[in-house]
């Protein structure tokens, strides 16, 4: 059971952003300050990706645990409550990612997902410098 109402839980979840995470925005300034340059969000493509660089031809989304059912991950814990609404919901992202993915690489595309916990302080600078290798060797 939700603590919300049906309205005031539909106002909360209006205010999730879809782009320009704090995530993304990390992702982008340290891809820009290696000399990167890319697009982001990206109509023309299949899923919008976060980030484009057309250059490599490769693709970065990345992605929040909770929101792409990362596997193995505490963030990706669904809430006890309205268990079969977030399965749902979460496996629908899933899916619908995976096509995606298949249908870029079909196309060409190199494709990195980054994980949000990837960009934890911890993980943050091997992450990011495991990134700039996974674009350089695809060329």
């Amino acid at each position: 059971m939700d603590v919300f109402s049906k309205s005031k839980r539909s106002d909360i979840m209006s205010k999730v952003s879809g782009k320009d995470t704090k995530p993304e925005v990390l992702v982008r300034k340290f891809l820009f300050s290696k000399g990167f340059r890319y697009r982001k969000n990206v109509k023309d493509l299949q899923g919008k990706p976060d980030i484009v660089l057309p250059k490599y031809k490769t693709i970065i989304f990345v992605h929040g645990c909770f929101w792409h059912g990362h596997e193995n991950c505490e963030a990706a814990k669904l809430p006890a409550s309205n268990i079969e609404y977030w399965t749902k919901k979460v496996t629908s992202n899933v899916t619908r990612d995976s096509q995606n993915i298949q249908s870029l690489k079909k196309t060409g595309w190199n494709v990195i997902i980054i994980w949000e916990c990837e960009l934890k302080v911890k993980n943050r600078e091997k992450r990011l410098d495991s990134l700039v290798n996974e674009i350089l060797d695809k060329i």
